[in-house]
């Protein structure tokens, strides 16, 4: 993966700058950011954006399903992942779409705490989760809102095995 923005640093910086000076609280400023924040922007750092060959490029959105966020379009699919580097870079750099972290998504989902909806979808209960509002194995190839909180079973069976976890955490 190569670099691709700046932006990550900038934050890094800024912090840097408003840490107390050493002797000032030590250990409860600089550092206790740089723990809390060096992994994200290390991530962030490295993203690979791919290229503008989707359908959908330069249109103020991010196609691509390995984001989320804001700036997303509420029509997903893998056929985009990769495929959409100028809009996603842009929203990226304006905060407006993170990339989406499993670990992240995992240790920010609380199964039992969410409220999955009905069967009523067209594919409820095919085996594999519709809503567009997860993430993970077990995901439809096409998401989009016609489906959210109508795969009620499907979805609520494949977070509490671990399989699927929140788009936006």
């Amino acid at each position: 993966m190569r670099p691709t923005t700046a932006a990550p640093f900038a934050a890094l910086l800024a912090l840097v700058l408003a840490a107390p000076a050493a002797g000032q609280g030590a250990g409860s400023g600089l550092e206790d950011a740089i723990k809390r924040l060096a992994p994200r922007i290390a991530g962030m750092a490295t993203v690979d954006f791919g290229d503008d060959a989707g359908a959908y490029t330069n249109d103020g959105e991010c196609d691509d399903r390995r984001f989320f966020g804001p700036g997303m379009a509420t029509g997903l699919g893998w056929k985009e992942a990769g495929h959409d580097a100028t809009d996603c870079r842009r929203l990226h750099d304006e905060g407006r779409v993170r990339l989406w972290i499993f670990e992240e998504a995992r240790a920010a989902t609380t199964c039992p705490a969410i409220d999955f909806g009905s069967d009523e979808g067209e594919y409820a209960s095919d085996g594999e989760c519709d809503d567009l509002r997860f993430e993970g194995m077990g995901m439809a190839a096409g998401l989009g809102t016609d489906n959210v909180g109508k795969d009620a079973t499907d979805c609520q069976r494949l977070c509490g095995w671990g399989m699927i976890f929140l788009r936006d955490y």
